[in-house]
Protein backbone atom coordinates (compact mmCIF):
# COMPACT_ATOMS: atom_id res chain seq x y z
CA UNK A 1 0.00 0.00 0.00
CA UNK A 2 1.15 3.55 -0.72
CA UNK A 3 2.62 5.42 2.24
CA UNK A 4 0.45 8.29 3.40
CA UNK A 5 1.99 11.77 3.04
CA UNK A 6 2.76 13.84 6.12
CA UNK A 7 0.42 16.55 4.85
CA UNK A 8 -2.59 14.24 4.97
CA UNK A 9 -4.20 15.40 8.22
CA UNK A 10 -7.77 15.63 9.46
CA UNK A 11 -9.52 18.32 11.53
CA UNK A 12 -9.00 17.75 15.26
CA UNK A 13 -12.73 18.12 15.95
CA UNK A 14 -13.53 14.99 13.93
CA UNK A 15 -13.19 12.93 17.11
CA UNK A 16 -13.74 13.70 20.81
CA UNK A 17 -10.62 15.03 22.50
CA UNK A 18 -10.76 12.21 25.05
CA UNK A 19 -11.51 8.74 23.73
CA UNK A 20 -12.72 6.39 26.45
CA UNK A 21 -14.16 3.53 24.34
CA UNK A 22 -15.39 0.99 23.73
CA UNK A 23 -15.21 1.70 19.99
CA UNK A 24 -18.39 1.89 17.94
CA UNK A 25 -19.09 -1.25 15.88
CA UNK A 26 -18.31 -0.36 12.24
CA UNK A 27 -21.14 -0.55 9.70
CA UNK A 28 -20.49 -2.49 6.49
CA UNK A 29 -20.22 -0.27 3.42
CA UNK A 30 -19.24 -0.39 -0.25
CA UNK A 31 -17.43 2.21 -2.34
CA UNK A 32 -16.82 2.11 -6.09
CA UNK A 33 -14.00 3.92 -7.88
CA UNK A 34 -15.63 4.48 -11.25
CA UNK A 35 -13.03 4.99 -13.99
CA UNK A 36 -12.78 5.72 -17.70
CA UNK A 37 -10.07 6.51 -20.21
CA UNK A 38 -9.82 10.21 -20.94
CA UNK A 39 -7.77 12.09 -23.51
CA UNK A 40 -4.76 12.18 -21.16
CA UNK A 41 -5.14 8.88 -19.30
CA UNK A 42 -7.39 7.29 -16.73
CA UNK A 43 -10.00 9.47 -15.04
CA UNK A 44 -12.02 8.83 -11.88
CA UNK A 45 -15.52 10.02 -11.04
CA UNK A 46 -15.46 12.10 -7.85
CA UNK A 47 -18.17 13.57 -5.64
CA UNK A 48 -17.71 16.38 -3.13
CA UNK A 49 -19.91 15.53 -0.15
CA UNK A 50 -22.16 18.30 1.12
CA UNK A 51 -20.50 20.25 3.91
CA UNK A 52 -22.01 19.62 7.32
CA UNK A 53 -22.90 15.97 6.68
CA UNK A 54 -22.46 13.78 9.74
CA UNK A 55 -19.71 11.73 8.09
CA UNK A 56 -16.99 13.09 5.77
CA UNK A 57 -18.80 16.37 5.15
CA UNK A 58 -16.99 18.44 2.51
CA UNK A 59 -14.70 15.55 1.57
CA UNK A 60 -14.15 14.40 -2.01
CA UNK A 61 -15.09 10.73 -2.35
CA UNK A 62 -16.04 7.97 -4.77
CA UNK A 63 -19.70 6.85 -4.97
CA UNK A 64 -20.66 4.57 -2.10
CA UNK A 65 -22.53 4.09 1.13
CA UNK A 66 -23.71 1.72 3.79
CA UNK A 67 -25.08 -1.75 3.15
CA UNK A 68 -28.87 -2.04 3.29
CA UNK A 69 -30.26 -5.21 4.89
CA UNK A 70 -32.13 -5.93 1.64
CA UNK A 71 -28.89 -5.94 -0.33
CA UNK A 72 -28.41 -9.53 0.87
CA UNK A 73 -31.47 -10.70 -1.12
CA UNK A 74 -30.33 -13.82 -2.96
CA UNK A 75 -33.17 -13.63 -5.50
CA UNK A 76 -31.24 -11.07 -7.56
CA UNK A 77 -30.28 -12.28 -11.06
CA UNK A 78 -26.48 -12.47 -10.96
CA UNK A 79 -23.72 -12.74 -13.57
CA UNK A 80 -20.01 -13.00 -12.87
CA UNK A 81 -17.93 -14.20 -9.91
CA UNK A 82 -20.12 -15.94 -7.34
CA UNK A 83 -20.80 -14.57 -3.85
CA UNK A 84 -18.43 -17.24 -2.48
CA UNK A 85 -15.65 -15.86 -4.72
CA UNK A 86 -16.26 -12.36 -3.35
CA UNK A 87 -16.41 -13.75 0.18
CA UNK A 88 -12.93 -15.20 -0.26
CA UNK A 89 -11.58 -11.90 -1.57
CA UNK A 90 -13.04 -9.81 1.26
CA UNK A 91 -12.65 -12.48 3.97
CA UNK A 92 -16.32 -12.34 4.96
CA UNK A 93 -19.41 -14.51 4.88
CA UNK A 94 -21.14 -15.36 1.61
CA UNK A 95 -24.22 -13.47 2.81
CA UNK A 96 -22.21 -10.32 3.46
CA UNK A 97 -20.36 -10.69 0.16
CA UNK A 98 -23.70 -10.77 -1.66
CA UNK A 99 -24.81 -7.64 0.18
CA UNK A 100 -21.54 -5.81 -0.52
CA UNK A 101 -21.68 -6.42 -4.28
CA UNK A 102 -25.35 -5.44 -4.41
CA UNK A 103 -24.65 -2.34 -2.30
CA UNK A 104 -21.81 -1.39 -4.66
CA UNK A 105 -24.14 -1.62 -7.68
CA UNK A 106 -27.02 0.13 -5.91
CA UNK A 107 -24.96 3.01 -4.48
CA UNK A 108 -23.20 3.60 -7.79
CA UNK A 109 -26.58 3.88 -9.51
CA UNK A 110 -28.06 6.08 -6.79
CA UNK A 111 -25.16 8.53 -6.65
CA UNK A 112 -23.95 8.61 -10.26
CA UNK A 113 -26.72 7.19 -12.43
CA UNK A 114 -24.37 4.47 -13.67
CA UNK A 115 -25.95 1.01 -13.63
CA UNK A 116 -23.80 -2.12 -13.65
CA UNK A 117 -26.56 -4.36 -14.94
CA UNK A 118 -28.02 -5.45 -18.25
CA UNK A 119 -30.85 -7.36 -19.93
CA UNK A 120 -28.63 -10.45 -20.14
CA UNK A 121 -25.56 -11.94 -18.48
CA UNK A 122 -23.34 -10.51 -21.22
CA UNK A 123 -24.90 -7.11 -21.85
CA UNK A 124 -25.10 -3.74 -20.07
CA UNK A 125 -27.76 -1.07 -20.15
CA UNK A 126 -26.62 1.67 -22.52
CA UNK A 127 -28.96 4.42 -21.30
CA UNK A 128 -30.23 4.62 -17.73
CA UNK A 129 -32.42 7.72 -18.07
CA UNK A 130 -35.54 5.58 -18.30
CA UNK A 131 -34.93 4.34 -14.77
CA UNK A 132 -35.01 7.75 -13.08
CA UNK A 133 -38.17 6.96 -11.08
CA UNK A 134 -36.68 3.69 -9.85
CA UNK A 135 -33.47 5.50 -8.95
CA UNK A 136 -35.41 7.95 -6.77
CA UNK A 137 -37.30 5.06 -5.16
CA UNK A 138 -34.02 3.30 -4.36
CA UNK A 139 -32.66 6.45 -2.73
CA UNK A 140 -35.86 6.78 -0.68
CA UNK A 141 -35.57 3.09 0.32
CA UNK A 142 -39.02 2.49 -1.18
CA UNK A 143 -37.52 -0.12 -3.49
CA UNK A 144 -34.76 -2.69 -3.06
CA UNK A 145 -32.14 -3.43 -5.70
CA UNK A 146 -33.49 -6.96 -6.17
CA UNK A 147 -37.03 -5.63 -6.70
CA UNK A 148 -35.81 -3.04 -9.21
CA UNK A 149 -33.74 -5.49 -11.25
CA UNK A 150 -36.53 -8.08 -11.24
CA UNK A 151 -39.18 -5.57 -12.36
CA UNK A 152 -36.97 -4.42 -15.25
CA UNK A 153 -35.72 -7.89 -16.21
CA UNK A 154 -32.11 -6.94 -15.52
CA UNK A 155 -29.12 -9.02 -14.48
CA UNK A 156 -26.57 -7.71 -11.97
CA UNK A 157 -23.10 -7.71 -13.61
CA UNK A 158 -20.74 -8.64 -10.78
CA UNK A 159 -18.05 -9.27 -13.41
CA UNK A 160 -17.86 -5.52 -14.06
CA UNK A 161 -16.52 -4.96 -10.54
CA UNK A 162 -13.01 -5.61 -9.22
CA UNK A 163 -12.14 -6.01 -5.51
CA UNK A 164 -9.67 -3.30 -4.56
CA UNK A 165 -9.27 -2.53 -0.84
CA UNK A 166 -10.81 -2.75 2.62
CA UNK A 167 -10.56 0.21 5.00
CA UNK A 168 -12.01 0.43 8.50
CA UNK A 169 -12.66 3.76 10.20
CA UNK A 170 -10.28 4.32 13.17
CA UNK A 171 -11.59 3.20 16.56
CA UNK A 172 -11.53 6.77 17.89
CA UNK A 173 -14.22 8.02 15.50
CA UNK A 174 -17.88 8.18 16.58
CA UNK A 175 -19.13 6.99 13.15
CA UNK A 176 -17.32 3.96 11.79
CA UNK A 177 -17.50 1.96 8.57
CA UNK A 178 -15.93 -1.27 7.38
CA UNK A 179 -15.73 -0.28 3.73
CA UNK A 180 -14.87 -2.58 0.86
CA UNK A 181 -13.55 -0.72 -2.15
CA UNK A 182 -14.31 -1.83 -5.70
CA UNK A 183 -13.21 -0.55 -9.11
CA UNK A 184 -15.52 -0.47 -12.16
CA UNK A 185 -15.23 0.92 -15.66
CA UNK A 186 -17.92 3.28 -16.97
CA UNK A 187 -20.10 1.14 -19.31
CA UNK A 188 -20.20 2.23 -22.94
CA UNK A 189 -23.09 4.60 -23.65
CA UNK A 190 -23.72 5.51 -20.01
CA UNK A 191 -22.80 8.77 -18.31
CA UNK A 192 -22.22 9.66 -14.70
CA UNK A 193 -24.33 12.62 -13.61
CA UNK A 194 -23.70 12.96 -9.87
CA UNK A 195 -27.36 13.88 -9.35
CA UNK A 196 -27.48 13.16 -5.64
CA UNK A 197 -28.46 15.36 -2.72
CA UNK A 198 -25.39 14.09 -0.84
CA UNK A 199 -22.94 15.86 -3.18
CA UNK A 200 -22.39 19.55 -3.89
CA UNK A 201 -20.55 18.83 -7.14
CA UNK A 202 -19.31 15.94 -9.27
CA UNK A 203 -16.55 15.68 -11.83
CA UNK A 204 -14.42 13.32 -13.88
CA UNK A 205 -10.79 14.05 -13.09
CA UNK A 206 -7.40 12.52 -13.64
CA UNK A 207 -6.11 11.15 -10.33
CA UNK A 208 -2.95 13.24 -10.62
CA UNK A 209 -5.07 16.40 -10.92
CA UNK A 210 -7.29 15.43 -7.98
CA UNK A 211 -4.18 14.84 -5.87
CA UNK A 212 -2.78 18.20 -6.98
CA UNK A 213 -6.06 19.86 -5.94
CA UNK A 214 -5.73 18.18 -2.54
CA UNK A 215 -2.16 19.40 -2.16
CA UNK A 216 -3.22 22.94 -3.06
CA UNK A 217 -6.10 22.85 -0.57
CA UNK A 218 -8.84 22.77 -3.19
CA UNK A 219 -9.98 19.28 -2.21
CA UNK A 220 -10.18 17.43 1.09
CA UNK A 221 -9.43 13.71 0.90
CA UNK A 222 -9.77 10.87 3.37
CA UNK A 223 -6.82 8.44 3.49
CA UNK A 224 -8.56 5.64 1.51
CA UNK A 225 -9.47 8.05 -1.29
CA UNK A 226 -5.94 9.48 -1.41
CA UNK A 227 -4.38 6.01 -1.60
CA UNK A 228 -6.80 4.79 -4.26
CA UNK A 229 -6.22 7.89 -6.41
CA UNK A 230 -2.45 7.42 -6.07
CA UNK A 231 -2.76 3.78 -7.13
CA UNK A 232 -4.94 4.66 -10.13
CA UNK A 233 -2.45 7.35 -11.12
CA UNK A 234 0.39 4.81 -11.00
CA UNK A 235 -1.52 2.48 -13.32
CA UNK A 236 -2.42 5.23 -15.76
CA UNK A 237 -5.06 3.53 -17.94
CA UNK A 238 -8.24 1.50 -17.70
CA UNK A 239 -6.47 -1.49 -19.26
CA UNK A 240 -3.78 -1.38 -16.58
CA UNK A 241 -6.41 -1.05 -13.84
CA UNK A 242 -8.26 -4.12 -15.12
CA UNK A 243 -5.00 -6.06 -15.43
CA UNK A 244 -3.95 -5.23 -11.87
CA UNK A 245 -3.70 -8.48 -9.96
CA UNK A 246 -4.79 -8.21 -6.36
CA UNK A 247 -3.94 -10.93 -3.85
CA UNK A 248 -6.34 -13.79 -3.14
CA UNK A 249 -7.81 -11.82 -0.23
CA UNK A 250 -7.87 -8.06 0.30
CA UNK A 251 -5.99 -6.90 3.39
CA UNK A 252 -8.07 -5.03 5.96
CA UNK A 253 -6.54 -1.65 6.84
CA UNK A 254 -7.49 0.17 10.06
CA UNK A 255 -5.56 3.41 10.58
CA UNK A 256 -4.99 5.04 13.94
CA UNK A 257 -5.40 8.73 14.71
CA UNK A 258 -2.74 10.68 16.55
CA UNK A 259 -3.62 14.15 17.85
CA UNK A 260 -1.07 16.78 16.85
CA UNK A 261 -2.15 20.23 17.99
CA UNK A 262 -5.03 21.43 15.78
CA UNK A 263 -4.98 18.38 13.50
CA UNK A 264 -5.19 14.60 13.57
CA UNK A 265 -2.43 12.59 11.90
CA UNK A 266 -3.36 9.31 10.26
CA UNK A 267 -1.06 6.41 10.99
CA UNK A 268 -1.18 3.08 9.17
CA UNK A 269 1.00 0.40 10.76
Amino acid sequence: MRELPKELVLPADMVPETFTGPPVEPRDAATVALVRDGAAGVEAFLLRRVAGMAFAGGMTVFPGGGVDQRDADTSVAWSGPSPSWWASRFACSVELATALVCAAVRETFEESGVLLAGPSASSVVADTTGFSAARAALVARELSLAQFLSAEGLVLRADLLRPWANWVTPEEEPRRYDTRFFVAVLPEGQRADGATTEASDAVWQRPVDALADWKAGRRALMPPTWVTLAELDDLGSVAAVLDEQRSESVTKVMPKLVRDGEVLRVVVS
